[in-house]
């Protein structure tokens, strides 16, 4: 279950601090209630969460709440689904009615029976025995609020809500079924008889006795005694009575507020202790790009100008033989620094769409930095994603297309007209469709259906691939300004280098690991908010860090390439986009430790879909953290070659 909100650079430093605490700006409408009004419950998806055992979370699918193995009570007439965005429904919401009977200020206390009892047969038991064990939890909402279970942080010694209840509960060696809950409803009295509802929480029971008493309309139940639990038998059949209780609670908190308990920052020095210890990299990192700018680069193009005048005399005095002036260090391939690198067609399709992850990146935590993007609004945040980078294909094939023609030997046009927004869509939708195959072949929930995945297929085709197209033809269109030096005809030899860490592999290692360090902190939050059910709000603390990792990547990678440049190497295009790209591999490289930490799947499916979705994601990463080490890097590379004289 993962809710998001988004920058305007000036009001994210101003309110980054607020919304880390969780400051909230509403993003329904209130609902007022009278007294005695039917307030709906629907209900969602069972998902996996950390089991009580070891803490560890041991599958990755999720289940309909009406799964025919669970035998939850359906309303009269059948579940009805509501309406959902293409975000919720990508990330596997199936919000359907229930038959719980809520109606405003009036409690139903003791037991009420939700229907007649249900017959759980040894395969069903199993079933559900194992989700237990599995440490699945019930996902409710009212009135848009999510259903949860109250902990206190021992930190603050303050009370907050986290999001769904367990299936049952493990004692020892046996399974209890929760069969019976315990609804508390807060709600806060606007005016006179209107009331609004502003949290709820749901204790859930093991009643092995409880039984239904009444007939026809009459769902009066006993709920017999609490010591006894109920176990579901895997040999024979189990009779369950599904019950429950409501008490209504008058709270001083008001709409406006009423996620606070359940946007709660646990420990904020973490976060904070992340960012500052970030900033100081940052600052080091600026500190020696300055120095290179200020103080190296500047004396050497002092020295090498003064060389150009003085024609025969260097800058000891010594007299050079024929007349001619010896270049060194990166002045010596002025004529094949702007040379086309290999592969030049793929390195710009890889440029242009890492410009349009990073640009809807950019906007989409910027509306979730001031609120735009409520939690209230399920699903919010990835339609919002994919709406953006549905309309940033103009500037992907723009990007793209300036890029292939600043190279010069460019003849491929239709092929990068065709490429650019095909290829980055193609793998990441093959690769997503082959791992859907696996969860829809488990019959979890989280199986996008494929009504919807020709939905996105409609919107990539009708609007992505126009833009795309009108991009890279308005980019080819527009002149390229000429390079500030001549590349020469015949390529120059690149020695081999002095120094083991300018070769490929040892300067990506070291360029990547860098950026890695200012996100690392938040990643593990957004990790723990996708793969265990937890809703990420601190949008505040990441976009802080997506400024530091940008800042952190492009003054790396351009230190590495002066040090390329200075070796005689003019091969730095790749370089500069698989170096800043490398971070990458960190990444992925997390998701392997926090699933050795975090994670203990109890299939191999279950591990497949793990690592493919982490690929996936890092892939995504490589191409959006690569182009911004290629930009730095170009507008270095231009701006020193056009502080030197060459004749």
């Amino acid at each position: 279950m993962i809710d998001y909100r988004l920058p305007s650079p000036l009001a994210c430093l101003v309110l980054s601090t607020q919304l880390a605490t969780a400051f909230y700006l509403p993003g329904l409408t209130p609902t007022n209630y009278k007294h005695g009004d039917f307030v709906p419950l629907t209900v969602n998806h069972l998902t996996p969460s950390p089991s009580q055992s070891d803490n560890q979370v041991h599958s990755v699918y999720s289940f309909d709440y009406y799964h025919n193995a669970f035998h939850f009570c359906p309303p009269p007439g059948g579940p009805i689904a509501q309406s959902e965005s293409l975000g919720s429904i990508l990330f596997g919401d199936r919000i359907q009615t229930s038959p719980f009977q809520l109606k405003m200020g009036v409690d139903e206390p003791g037991c009420r029976a939700v229907c007649d009892e249900v017959q759980f047969e040894p395969r069903d038991a199993k079933f559900v025995n194992r989700r237990i064990w599995q440490g699945y939890s019930l996902n409710w909402l009212a009135d848009g609020l999510p259903a949860g279970q109250p902990y206190l942080d021992p930190n603050t010694n303050t009370e907050f809500y986290q999001p769904g209840f367990a299936l049952g509960k493990v004692e020892g060696e046996e399974a209890r079924l929760h069969n019976h809950y315990n609804i508390y409803v807060d709600y806060h009295e606007v005016r006179k008889d209107q009331f609004r509802v502003v949290g709820i929480l749901v204790e859930p029971e093991s009643l092995g006795e409880s039984k239904r008493t009444g007939t026809g309309e009459d769902f009066t139940a006993e709920c017999g005694r609490r010591d006894v639990p109920k176990v579901l038998a895997e040999k024979g059949t189990t009779g369950v009575t599904w019950t429950y209780s409501v008490t209504w609670r008058e709270s001083k908190t008001s709409f406006a507020t009423r996620w606070d308990k359940y946007l709660h920052v646990y420990d904020p020095k973490i976060h904070w202790f992340s960012l500052i210890n970030s900033a100081v990299v940052v600052i080091f990192l600026i500190g020696m790009v300055s120095t290179v700018l200020l103080r190296t680069l500047r004396k050497d193009i002092k020295r090498y100008n003064r060389l150009d005048q003085l024609g025969l005399d260097d800058l000891s005095g010594d007299s050079v033989e024929d007349g001619v002036v010896e270049d060194s260090g990166w002045k010596l391939v002025h004529g094949d620094v702007f040379r086309p690198p290999k592969h030049s067609l793929l390195l710009s399709v890889l440029v242009g769409n890492g410009t349009q992850l990073f640009s809807m990146a950019g906007c989409t935590l910027a509306f979730a930095v001031v609120g735009f993007l409520s939690p209230s609004n399920r699903g919010s945040l990835a339609t919002v994603m994919i709406m953006l980078y549905t309309f940033f294909g103009f500037i992907g094939g723009y990007i793209s297309s300036r890029v292939y023609k600043s190279f010069s030997s460019g003849t491929q046009w239709k092929h990068l007209f065709i490429l650019t927004p095909a290829v980055l869509p193609a793998i990441v939708f093959s690769l997503f469709f082959l791992l859907n195959l696996f969860v829809w072949a488990r019959g979890s929930s989280g199986a996008v259906p494929f009504t919807t995945m020709l939905v996105v297929i409609g919107i990539w085709f009708i609007i992505t691939v126009p833009l795309s197209l009108a991009g890279s033809w308005l980019g080819f269109k527009q002149p390229i300004p000429n390079p500030p030096v001549r590349t020469n005809q015949i390529p120059r030899q690149i020695p081999p280098p002095a120094s083991g860490y300018l070769r490929a592999l040892p300067s990506m290692l070291l360029v990547g690991i860098l950026p890695f360090g200012a996100i690392f902190v938040e990643l593990y939050f957004i990790m723990n908010s996708l793969w265990s059910s937890r809703i990420y709000y601190m949008f505040g603390f990441l976009f802080l860090s997506y400024g530091l990792l940008i800042v952190t990547s492009a003054a790396v990678t351009i230190l590495m390439v002066y040090f390329l440049l200075c070796s005689e190497n003019y091969h730095w295009q790749w370089r500069a986009f698989a170096g800043s790209g490398a971070s990458a591999g960190y990444v992925f490289a997390y998701s392997l430790l926090y699933w050795a930490r975090m994670l203990s799947f109890s299939s191999f499916t279950g591990g497949l879909l793990y690592l493919g979705y982490s690929f996936l994601l890092s892939f995504l990463w490589f191409v959006m953290s690569g182009t911004i080490g290629f930009f730095a890097s170009w507008v270095f590379v231009k701006r020193i070659y056009a502080s030197i004289k060459i004749d």
